[in-house]
C-alpha cells in the first residue's frame, strides 16, 4: 500500500473511532419526533407535519467516505421518516393548507415508488370482507330479485319496488368476468392532466375506468387518452346537458358513441331524483341499439363503502366517485394506477391548475371532503398498493 493511502485508511479509522464516542449528530427519527411533540405546546407548530415537510438529513460526509451507497442510504432514510410520519397524519384533525400539502407531495415524489405485494394483499382483503365490489358492486338480476324492496343508498329511508320492468335492465350477474385485470387505469378530471401527455400510456391499460362522463369537445387524447372500459355517468349532467334526453336525445347519442362498448354507470339508487334520469339513459341506449350498456351502482355497496373509508376518517356526506371507483379498481384489478387526480388549484411548482381539465368550474362546497379523500389515495400510495400519477407521463 502506497504511504498516502495508509494515512487515508488511519483517518477514516480516526473518523469511525469518534463518530462511536460521540454518536451521530443526527437524532434518531422517532426520539426527533417525540422532541417536536414536546415543543409543539410552546411553537404552535405540528410536529408530524414538520417531518413531513422536512424530512431527516444526514450531515454532509467527506468525499472519500468508506459508507457504501451512503446517497441510497440517506434516501431510504428519508423516505421511511416520511412514511412514519403520514400514518399519523390521518388520526390529526387539524386542517392543512393547500401549501402543505404540496410540501409532502413534494417530499412523496422524491422517495421511488414500489408496489408492495403484502400491503396490497391484505388492503384488497379488507375492502373485499367489508364490501366484496366482486360480488356486489353492481346491481344484478342475481343479487336483487323481483319483489325485492331496494333502500335508496343516502335517503336510506326511502325504498324502491323491483318490479319485473326495472328487474329487467339489470345483467344477470356481475359482468367483470375477467377480473382480476392486470393494469388498471384509473383517469379522473384534474386539470393536472392538461399537457400530461398521459394518454397513450393510459390506453395501453387492461382495463380503464373513468369519472364523471367528461365531455367529448375538443382534441384531449394525447392528455387523457381514449380507451374507456367503464365511465361514471352523474344524472345531473343528464338533466342539463341533454334535457333530460329529450330535446337533446340525438346530440347525447353521438356524444357517447366516443366510448365504444363501454359501460355506462350511473348513481340510479342513490337518491330518488337519480332513479327517472338514470332509466331514461338505459331506455334511450336500449331504443337506439348504442352499443354501450347501462349498469347501476348497488345502493348497500356504497353504504358499506361509506363505513370503511369512515373508519379511516373520511366522513363527508357522500364519497366521490374517484374514490368509489378507485376502491373498485383495488379489487378488480392486480396493479392500479390514477391519473387526473389533483384537487389543488397549483402544482408543486406553483404553475395554476384548472379545477377540471377542460373547465374550471368548481364542485359543490361542503358536498366531498377531498383533502381527506386525497390523503387517504396518498397513504395507498406511499404503501405502494396503487400508483398515482402526479405529473407528466414518461414519453419512450
Amino acid at each position: 500500500m502506497r504511504p498516502g493511502g495508509a494515512l487515508l485508511a488511519l483517518l477514516a479509522s480516526l473518523l469511525l473511532l469518534l463518530r462511536l464516542l460521540w454518536g451521530s449528530t443526527e437524532a434518531p427519527a422517532r426520539p426527533r419526533l417525540l422532541m417536536e411533540e414536546s415543543r409543539e405546546a410552546t411553537h404552535g407548530t405540528h410536529a408530524t407535519l414538520r417531518m413531513l415537510r422536512s424530512p431527516a438529513t444526514l450531515p454532509p460526509r467527506a468525499m472519500n467516505s468508506t459508507y457504501p451507497n451512503e446517497k441510497s442510504l440517506q434516501l431510504t432514510e428519508r423516505c421511511t421518516n416520511l412514511q412514519d410520519g403520514f400514518k399519523t397524519l390521518s388520526n390529526k384533525t387539524k386542517r392543512y393548507s393547500e401549501d402543505d400539502y404540496l410540501q409532502i407531495i413534494t417530499n412523496i415524489q422524491r422517495c421511488p415508488w414500489k408496489r408492495q405485494v403484502e400491503e396490497y394483499e391484505n388492503f384488497r382483503a379488507k375492502l373485499a370482507s367489508c364490501c366484496d365490489a366482486v360480488q356486489n358492486f353492481i346491481v344484478s338480476q342475481n343479487n336483487t330479485p323481483v319483489g325485492t324492496n331496494m333502500s335508496y343508498e343516502v335517503e336510506s329511508k326511502n325504498e324502491i319496488l323491483i318490479r319485473e320492468n326495472i328487474f329487467n335492465m339489470f345483467p344477470v350477474s356481475q359482468p367483470f368476468v375477467e377480473h382480476p385485470y392486470n393494469q388498471c387505469a384509473v383517469v379522473g378530471n384534474g386539470g393536472i392532466l392538461n399537457k400530461s401527455l398521459c394518454g397513450a400510456e393510459i390506453d395501453k391499460s387492461d382495463f380503464v375506468f373513468r369519472c364523471n362522463l367528461p365531455p367529448t369537445t375538443g382534441d384531449a387524447s394525447k392528455d387523457v387518452g381514449s380507451k374507456t372500459n367503464l365511465v361514471t355517468v352523474n344524472p345531473s349532467i343528464i338533466r342539463l346537458k341533454y334535457g333530460n334526453l329529450k330535446e337533446k336525445k340525438a346530440v347525447f347519442l353521438e356524444d357517447i358513441a366516443t366510448y365504444g362498448d363501454a359501460f355506462l354507470l350511473l348513481p340510479a339508487f342513490s337518491f330518488r331524483a337519480n332513479t327517472g334520469a338514470s332509466f331514461k339513459v338505459y331506455h334511450t341506449l336500449k331504443e337506439s341499439k348504442a352499443r354501450q350498456k347501462v349498469i347501476y351502482f348497488h345502493p348497500k355497496y356504497l353504504r358499506n363503502l361509506a363505513v370503511f373509508w369512515r373508519t379511516k376518517g373520511v366522513t363527508e356526506y357522500r364519497l366521490s366517485s374517484g374514490l368509489m371507483i378507485t376502491s373498485v379498481a383495488v379489487e378488480l384489478c392486480e396493479n392500479v394506477k390514477l391519473y387526473g387526480f389533483w384537487p389543488f388549484s397549483k402544482t408543486i411548482h406553483d404553475t395554476p391548475v384548472s379545477h377540471h381539465y377542460y373547465d374550471n368550474n368548481l364542485p359543490k362546497r361542503g358536498f366531498h371532503e377531498m383533502p381527506k379523500e386525497y390523503r387517504q389515495i396518498l397513504q395507498l400510495h406511499m404503501k405502494g398498493i396503487l400508483k398515482l400519477q402526479f405529473s407528466k407521463c414518461q414519453i419512450a
